[in-house]
């Protein structure tokens, strides 16, 4: 009875009774099994909030100049939840993209990604290591102008209707970012089969890979979700094999209540 109610059918419909398989068959399921042990679990973590966010300039590697104090402080609020966890400890590699902003968020999570040995002593900080193909959107000519001049010089693309035309200039098109973050995402798994691995990144690294690895339409090939990923916040993918499993999206709870939440609750 134990058994069934932990991983028979029974546990995803409410109804008890230890008659059923212990599992049934996979084309019905609407639980996955328990990963196996072979399974990589990736941790996307979106940057802190960045100076370019706030100053309204396109965050290239010209226009990126690293984390605003309050950025700081969400990362910080991140490292203390997990520190107190142990949530992530252990992880077997730690990944930035090479903007200032998100080598900053790895590197402020980094101590608390440490292994916890069995007589209580810390395994070495994790190195940062850095990938290009992890990063934001590549802005070409754009980098490091404010979206007034942007717009004045480049127009404004409508990705939902025109997904692959470039931001600008040497930049990329909407889907040619979401193809090479899946394809850097698919390679660094790869490279990590059956380990835990984090990575600072950002909201569109985020968005590509939900497009990609969720069955949504026309995800590789520019659909769009618009998403309202928060900064310092978790997304958790399970791969085992070719199966990408999704355990939690924009978990920002050591951030406390959005903003509004306050209001909405007492309307």
């Amino acid at each position: 009875m134990a058994a069934s109610l932990r991983s028979g059918f029974d546990v995803l419909s409410g109804v008890a009774g230890g008659s059923l398989p212990e599992q049934p068959p996979p084309g019905i399921r609407t639980v996955s099994a328990v990963g196996a042990t072979t399974a990589t679990r990736l941790v996307l973590i979106r940057h802190g909030e960045a100076e370019c966010n706030v100053s309204g300039v396109c965050g290239g590697p010209k226009g990126c100049t690293g984390l605003t104090e309050r950025g700081v402080n969400q990362v910080k609020a991140l490292r203390l939840r997990l520190g107190t966890t142990g949530g992530l400890a252990g992880a077997d590699a730690l990944y930035a993209s090479v903007l200032a902003r998100a080598v900053q968020t790895a590197e402020l999570v980094a101590p608390v990604l440490r292994e916890v040995r069995a007589d209580g002593s810390m395994g070495p900080i994790p190195a940062v290591q850095v990938d290009c193909g992890l990063c934001e959107l590549h802005p070409g000519q754009a980098d490091g102008l404010d979206w007034v001049e942007f717009s004045e010089r480049f127009g404004d693309p409508d990705w939902d209707n025109e997904p692959e035309r470039p931001i600008a200039p040497g930049g990329e098109s909407w889907a040619g970012f979401v193809r090479r973050v899946t394809g850097t995402l698919e390679q660094l798994v790869a490279r990590h089969p059956g380990e835990l691995v984090v990575v600072a990144c950002h909201a569109g690294v985020i968005e590509a890979s939900l497009l990609a690895m969720l069955p949504v339409a026309g995800g590789r090939e520019g659909a769009r979700l618009q998403l309202r990923t928060s900064h310092a916040s978790l997304t958790t993918w399970e791969i085992d094999g070719e199966r990408w499993r999704l355990l939690g999206y924009n978990d920002a709870a050591h951030l406390g209540p959005p903003a509004g939440a306050a209001a909405d609750q007492q309307a």
